[in-house]
């Protein structure tokens, strides 16, 4: 641990606060971390279905591509503290993890409380002063440079101060927009804020009717003003208002910002996306071949689920109980047409209080990416969401907290830094 006399304020509890609290306690400085709620980590204890997706084993370049929002800003971050490091700073604290599909890293333990307790006790050990359900109200300056922080029980001087309060999702977790607010206060550009990896409404009556069904291996095509468009293969789940799921959260980023646009939004499923429309064709003759004297929702039943059955035959204008053997040409050929193009129409997302990450935030051109220095108030540290930056599902957003938390620490609690 390096001497310092600094003292550092952490404004918000969350991934990018509690490792930029610990790194700067580390560091020798006098910590005081201000926190709304009456814990700290309440979001990072939901993440990864309440496991904590704590991050990725991809190598860290692919970190850059899959975070659309303002990725090549993690850069210098990434270098300084990739998620090699991470693990390895886990594993010393005696936290077990484990890699499961697409390079997703949990805990052993599956926990993620385990997680939050890791570094309540790491606060605790490094004498952390944690201030909860104590809201900072404004970030104090001088002459362009920090000088402390006001709550509402008073305020407290600081050499530097780390703003990581999260951004506008998951309200319930402490997220909601307040960081915002302090970064105008001192002069910061925030940028449009909308939700992204956030399930989708659609206008169609057949999506309700098709709740709870979760469809696997299908394509989803989403497309906006004609020359924009987006396209996944996966999984999607249908709900009582639309369509989430795997291919759903990660093209909504693309959808939430053409509807900011003004763009109307449509899509399409392809039900079978294995098949051409040729070798669709084939299957379905020889299933309806087979299943002659059976009505069409019934000789359908070895290609779709029963429910999505219906649904497809409604789209297509098929009566249920026509018999198989009576179907006509034009028919099957409206038919095959449906399965590789279900059509959906996007009326909106859903409110960004149930988005996975909020898109937007505090400009990027506005902050050091070297040293997450605000370039307009000396002293300054932005972290974490407040940052205009996102990234799909996977581990990717939990990094860049971490990441951009730990730099923000290791530069504000330098004792020689330049004037």
């Amino acid at each position: 641990m390096r001497s310092t006399n600094k003292k550092i304020a952490v404004i918000g509890g969350g991934v990018a606060g509690l490792l930029a609290s610990v790194t700067a306690a580390d560091e020798g400085a006098e910590v005081f971390l201000f926190e709304k709620m009456d814990k700290v980590g309440l979001k990072m204890g939901i993440t990864g279905k309440g496991r904590c997706n704590i991050t990725n084993a991809a190598p860290i370049s692919d970190f850059i591509a899959k975070t659309p929002g303002n990725g090549n800003f993690l850069f210098s971050a990434y270098k300084q503290f990739s998620n090699e490091d991470l693990l390895n700073l886990f594993h010393g604290w005696g936290l077990e993890t484990k890699v499961e599909r697409g390079g997703r890293v949990f805990p052993a333990s599956d926990d993620a409380q385990e997680v939050r307790h890791l570094f309540m006790d790491l606060l605790y050990e490094k004498h952390v002063r944690l201030h909860l359900k104590e809201p900072v109200l404004h970030i104090l300056t001088k002459d362009k440079k920090v000088v402390g922080v006001k709550t509402e029980k008073g305020i407290y001087e600081a050499d530097a101060v780390i703003l990581c309060t999260g951004g506008k999702s998951y309200p319930r977790t402490g997220s909601a927009g307040e960081g915002y607010i302090l970064a105008k206060e001192a002069g910061h550009s925030i940028t449009l804020i909308r939700p992204a990896l956030i399930p989708l409404v659609c206008e169609e009556s057949y999506c309700k009717m098709l709740q709870g069904l979760s469809l696997k291996n299908v394509t989803l095509s989403l497309s906006a003003g004609g020359k924009r468009k987006t396209e996944a293969f996966g999984e999607m789940l249908f709900t009582h208002f639309g369509i989430s799921g795997p291919i759903v959260l990660t093209q909504s980023d693309a959808v939430s910002l053409w509807l900011s646009q003004g763009y109307k939004v449509s899509g399409a499923i392809d039900l079978k996306p294995a098949l051409t429309e040729e070798v669709l064709d084939k299957r379905l003759l020889r299933d309806f071949e087979k299943h002659r004297l059976k009505q069409m929702a019934n000789a359908m039943q070895e290609l779709l689920p029963q429910r999505m059955i219906d649904v497809v035959l409604s789209v297509a204008e098929i009566p249920k109980d026509l018999p198989a053997a009576e179907l006509k040409k034009v028919q099957r050929v409206k038919l095959r047409q449906t399965i590789k193009n279900l059509p959906l129409t996007i009326k909106e997302t859903r409110p960004i209080e149930e988005a996975i990450v909020t898109a937007g935030g505090i400009s990027a051109k506005e902050v050091n990416s070297s040293t997450m220095e605000s370039k307009l108030i000396k002293n300054l540290y932005i972290a974490g969401e407040v940052l205009d930056i996102h990234a799909f599902t996977g581990g990717y957003n939990l990094q860049a907290a971490f990441s951009t938390g730990r730099v923000a620490a290791l530069s504000a609690a330098r004792e020689d830094k330049d004037e």
